[in-house]
């Protein structure tokens, strides 16, 4: 990290995080004896309020002077030694994020300090040896002559293993307090308290150790894979510290990669983040991983004890572990030296933050390496436009894993038209060419993945007769369906009345695409009576591991057709996988989102790579009302550039990122139309300000237009240049700040990855 000692005489500090009430820094003024010695991000001890009490607080700015009454400024009273070198990095991050996405610093702060609410410490008690071991036995043998048998058992049980679990002792040895009170007087023994980590991985490392020993299962790499590990060792040990991208197809060994980074990074004696999109990743995951590297990962995801998330903080502060595995929130775990972040699958939105402040896991983990000289890893088959763009234009390194490591051909793709299965007389939701593929499949006891693309469903209107879809005159996005009869852009606003008739073909079939996980089960029972079937959805994995569970029960073949909603196609590797059906590949394609067709293909790509990853061919089976649309054609040629280049062009024509920037600005609030004329002022004003480069999109309602009892505003401004994002963003905010307290909320999302 660079030097930022000072020589300036005030300092700005947000004052103990954990009050809420705190949000706004306070100036203090730096004593000589600390002048030259602070830190953006520092923590120092300092007199706060009325009663001068000493709290702490955080660096966040220095000043050479004040606009108040100097004599009324209060003195920092000392540097405290809470984690210096961790905090600042993320207190310096923290201030970022703010800047970079809009926010208040208080909610930057508790965004990268997640372990400040501390927990309650474990511990056990052990009756640990003082004497030597011959010492011990002697001792024991003469306490036997004398009747005292309890105080020979514990010393004879001590020659064998110098501490031992006070429980043990108690329980097993039937040694009594008073025993070993006599002992410790004596000074053959002492008591000690010893902290207990919680450690959310030990039923993995139970299941890595049965499987297979920590430190076997190391795959040769291919020339490819070897080549990419050479290569970024080779700039790291030549102080070059830059972005990669891998855009390596399904099953094409880009987590041995990984493995063999961090590994390099380890030797090295840096510590390594890899992020993963969802939990329902971690269990296996984490699995491979400890079988490389032992106790020393851990993982860090929502679905922790708050005391366990604490210690494994507490445990990356220590030393005690390398690595961390988890989703987003894991790239703030708090290392001192990192060395290596690793996103995969960085394509997927769950990277986004949905709650302020909106960060993205990926420029954050950018700005995160900087700081600590460390490299960063992008992994995708798939990768995100903007990754792309950017490898194109040199901003990343680049490289591309091409073959499957099995040496298996991807799996053939059969795109089936839904329009010709109703004119045909098949309603049901599984084509003919699906139902023959699962009957064969159970009957050869393969596994079958039935994927059900519920992603961005938001009531998109289409035909089922000619696959017409109502879309937005003005902003190339589909229409949503609102209960009032209206069909509704939710970007620009524009708003047209329902149609019950196809405008293109004249049929009545036309209608909102809606269909559940729970229907599809049941209709899975009706036809195939002795099947095993397994679903995973929101549902289905409320409760905690449930996740591990259900993957780990199809894992040891327990089911025989797995059926879920994105969750399932993200990543997993069964081998015995050998069908994939993905039910209603529209529902993705039509979302009222500028990503919709990225988003399809990602998620089709995505998932047709789950078959065949074995020894044996996959099938897959895309169903569609429009198998024409070019992301379903290149997604069944497995084509990410012929993909890429159609998207771009669509992007470059809309102004849509990575082509440009774009910024969401949502309003919400109790009253509809005071949350409706701030939004209408808002964007005046933006529109006041917009120059030639900056286009004002909207105001109109969101897409989710109440929740919670507030309405919900939306608009967007698109420019080239985020700088001017930026400038726009500050304007609304002092404009806010000059407002009379008002209950309406506005939040800011640059280059936003969902719809609203």
């Amino acid at each position: 990290m660079n030097d930022e000692r000072n020589h300036f005489p005030y300092a700005d500090i947000i004052v103990d995080i954990s009050h809420e009430s705190v949000d706004r820094p306070f100036t203090y003024r730096i004593p000589r004896a600390l002048q030259g010695k602070l830190q953006t991000g520092m923590s120092v001890l300092v007199p706060f309020g009325k009663g001068d009490r000493k709290r702490q607080g955080y660096i966040i700015a220095f000043r050479d002077g004040v606009s108040f009454d100097e004599s009324k400024v209060k003195e920092i009273e000392g540097i405290t030694d809470d984690d210096m070198a961790v905090d600042a990095i993320l207190v310096r991050l923290a201030g970022w994020i703010r800047k970079q996405y809009g926010s208040t610093m208080i909610t930057a702060l508790k965004t990268v300090l997640p372990a400040k609410l501390k927990k309650r410490n474990l511990e056990k008690r052990e009756i640990c040896r003082l004497l030597s071991a011959e010492e011990t036995e002697e001792l024991a043998k003469r306490l036997a002559e004398k009747n005292r048998p309890a105080m020979a058992r514990l010393l004879f049980a001590l020659t064998e293993k110098e501490r031992l679990p006070m429980e043990l002792v108690k329980e097993k040895l039937h040694i009594s307090p008073s025993t070993i009170n006599s002992l410790e007087k004596q000074g053959a023994l002492k008591v000690e308290s010893v902290r207990i980590y919680r450690n959310p991985v030990i039923s993995s490392m139970e299941t890595a150790e049965r499987k297979d020993a920590f430190g076997k299962d190391r795959p040769k790499l291919s020339d490819a894979q070897q080549g990419i590990v050479d290569s970024v060792l080779r700039d790291y040990d030549a102080g070059i510290r830059k972005t990669y991208l891998i855009h390596g197809i399904t099953g094409s060994g880009k987590t041995e990669v990984y493995m063999h980074l961090i590994e390099g990074c380890l030797k090295r004696g840096r510590q390594a983040i890899l992020l993963i999109p969802e939990i329902a990743l971690t269990y296996q995951t984490v699995i491979r991983f400890l079988k490389r590297f032992g106790n020393r990962v851990s993982v860090l995801h929502s679905g922790l004890s708050a005391g366990e998330k604490y210690d494994q903080c507490e445990r990356a502060k220590n030393g005690d572990i390398d690595v961390i595995i988890g989703p987003r929130s894991a790239l703030f775990t708090p290392f001192r030296s990192v060395g290596l972040i690793i996103i995969d699958e960085e394509h997927e939105p769950s990277y986004k933050s949905e709650t302020m402040p909106k960060y993205h896991a990926r420029e954050t983990a950018i700005y995160l390496a900087s700081l600590h000289q460390a490299s960063v890893v992008l992994g995708s088959a798939t990768p995100s436009l903007e990754s792309y763009y950017r490898a194109k234009h040199g901003e990343y390194g680049f490289f591309y894993l091409g073959e499957r490591l099995t040496g298996n051909v991807l799996p053939e793709v059969y795109p089936v038209d839904l329009r010709q299965e109703l004119r045909e007389g098949n309603r049901s939701i599984f084509s003919r060419k699906l139902q023959e593929l699962i009957e064969d499949r159970l009957e050869k006891r393969e596994q079958v993945m039935l994927f059900l693309n519920r992603r961005g469903l938001a009531g998109f209107v289409s035909c089922r007769n000619c696959g017409h879809v109502m879309k937005c005159p003005h902003c190339s996005v589909s229409l949503s369906e609102h209960k009032a009869g209206k069909l509704v852009c939710h970007y620009c606003g524009h708003e047209e009345p329902s149609v019950k008739v196809c405008p293109s073909c004249g049929s009545r079939y036309i209608l909102g695409f809606r269909a559940g996980t729970e229907a599809v089960e049941e209709k899975l029972h009706q036809m195939y009576p002795r099947a095993r079937v397994l679903r995973m959805d929101g549902d289905t994995t409320k409760k905690k591991d449930s996740y591990e569970k259900i993957l780990s029960a199809f894992a040891d073949r327990e089911a025989d057709i797995l059926l879920g909603t994105q969750m399932i196609v993200k990543g997993h590797d069964f081998p015995a996988v050998t069908l994939v059906g993905i039910l209603a590949a529209d529902m993705s394609l039509f979302a009222g989102d500028h990503r919709a067709a990225e988003r399809t293909f990602q998620l089709l790509t995505q998932a047709a790579g789950r078959a065949g990853r074995g020894d044996r061919a996959g099938e897959v089976v895309i169903q569609s009302y429009q198998p024409d649309h070019y992301s379903i054609v290149h997604a069944a040629a497995q084509d990410y550039v012929g993909f890429y280049e159609e998207e771009i062009l669509y992007r470059e024509i809309g102004m849509y990122p990575p082509a440009a920037h774009m910024m969401a600005v949502l309003v919400t609030g109790p009253e509809e139309r005071e949350a409706e004329y701030l939004a209408e002022e808002l964007a005046k004003l933006s529109k006041k300000d917009a120059e030639r480069d900056l286009t004002v999109l909207g105001p109109g309602t969101a897409s989710l237009s109440k929740l919670n009892d507030n309405y919900r505003f939306i608009f967007y401004l698109k420019s080239s240049d985020e700088n001017k994002l930026a400038q726009a963003r500050e304007h609304m905010e002092s404009y806010i700040q000059t407002l009379q307290k008002r209950s309406e909320q506005v939040q800011f999302d640059i280059d936003p990855m969902n719809g609203y």
